[in-house]
């Protein structure tokens, strides 16, 4: 099997680096790729964007499968491109990606499938916004309607804060607030069967103990050792489940990576959001205790087969990622600072370093991006994957580069 993956992330440094460890798997390409990437895969240039063009690639190369990362080519139809030149590709329609690049068209979905989810209202004038503000009170919740990279969204005390986001915003979705620790639980699908992966856990906030503002992701860790006995069962058969079925009842298969962000409220199991796309950073870990040929999985699912492939298995242990993010994030990053020390982080056993935002210039590897690197721990435990992490993390320096110290603390 040749894949190829489509995007410049950790997480498509993490799905090259467990493709090629897929004994199936002769060579990986990737697309534009990264130089963390680039140790493990063959990279090419091309628009991710850019359906035709990514096509064009696959077919040239003759390559048997394609995965297409990033959230906004799914939504752009790029795997239509794809499926129409005759390709398997791993990622759902862009019809079906809306229930990643809508919020609107997403609980619009949840309520017909009857998949518990928190209250909600669409608004598009401020007298909308104000009027569901006083309808749910605080905590408030406000959410941009379309792709917003992880940061589009507001949970805050402050009335005028969540009022001047909803300006910033064409349309919003305005939610009531959900209590109680989250849950992000990814599953694999081929429009029919669904196998869902092991829960883990990210860290939106910036900084430690929860504060400050919405990130893409600063961390994250699986297994979920304190999570109730049968939740993965649970979130299957009320939330994965009669999701994909609804996708299907409309006419819009998702066959993909159905990722559910999930709050374990006092009231019980909410959906907080869907995505459509394996979730970064929550990736990083999964990937590395992945037991399962990753390829065959996905080409199954591609080929609308999956039933016939056995599901994930998981090797014995933990990993836990943390995030060094570039000077400013989440503001506009600082760009072209040198990083150094990655290869003393991965001479530590357990301990791998995923790239996401990272260029090869003159002056060696710097950063080019808001998360530049994912450093991920493995170990028996998640308290022994955490110091593995956290020992990889204090080996690379970037001037002004900055982490939280609390991912999986206490766990």
């Amino acid at each position: 099997m040749k894949p190829l993956v489509i995007g410049t992330g950790g997480r498509e440094h993490a799905l090259a680096l467990a493709l090629s460890r897929d004994p199936s798997v002769t060579e990986v390409h990737a697309a534009p790729g990264n130089p963390g990437i680039a140790a493990v895969a063959t990279l090419h240039d091309v628009d991710p964007l850019d359906g035709p063009a990514v096509a064009a690639l696959a077919r040239d190369l003759g390559v048997d499968l394609v995965v297409v990362g990033p959230e906004a080519p799914l939504v752009a139809g790029v795997a239509d491109a794809v499926r129409d030149a005759g390709i398997d590709c791993f990622g759902p329609s862009g019809e079906a990606a809306m229930l990643e690049g809508s919020k609107a068209f997403a609980k619009d979905v949840m309520a017909a499938a009857e998949v518990p989810t928190a209250m909600a209202r669409v608004c598009e004038t401020d007298d909308e916004v104000a009027e569901a503000l006083d309808a749910f009170g605080a905590p408030y919740v406000v959410k941009e309607d379309g792709l917003a990279a992880g940061k589009g969204v507001v949970v805050t005390d402050d009335r005028e804060v969540a009022v001047q986001h909803a300006k910033a915003c064409a349309r919003v979705v305005v939610e009531e607030y959900l209590d109680g620790p989250e849950v992000s639980l990814f599953a694999i699908t081929d429009g029919e069967t669904v196998y869902p992966l092991q829960p883990a856990q990210d860290f939106k906030r910036v900084h430690d103990g929860d504060a400050g503002p919405n990130t893409g992701g600063m961390g994250a860790y699986t297994p979920l050792p304190w999570a109730p006995e049968g939740l993965v069962q649970e979130i299957t058969e009320r939330v994965l489940v009669p999701t994909v079925r609804e996708m299907a009842r409309r006419g819009s298969p998702f066959a993909g990576l159905l990722y559910a962000g999930l709050a374990l409220t006092k009231r019980g199991l909410r959906v907080v959001e869907f995505n459509a796309r394996f979730g970064d950073p929550e990736t990083q870990p999964l990937l590395q205790v992945l037991e399962s040929p990753l390829g065959v999985l996905l080409q199954a699912a591609a080929q609308g087969r999956l039933d016939e492939v056995d599901p994930p298995r998981w090797k014995d242990g933990a990993a836990v990622a943390v995030v060094v993010a570039a000077a400013d994030y989440p503001g506009p990053p600082r760009q072209g600072d040198v990083i150094s020390g990655i290869e003393d982080a991965e001479a530590l056993e357990g301990v791998a370093v995923l790239q996401a935002g990272t260029a090869t210039t003159d002056a060696g590897l710097v950063t080019a991006g808001g998360r530049v690197l994912a450093v991920t721990g493995t170990g028996r435990t998640v308290a022994d994957a955490r110091a593995r992490a956290y020992e990889g993390v204090a080996r690379i320096h970037i001037d002004g580069a900055h982490h939280r110290t609390d991912i999986a603390a206490g766990v």
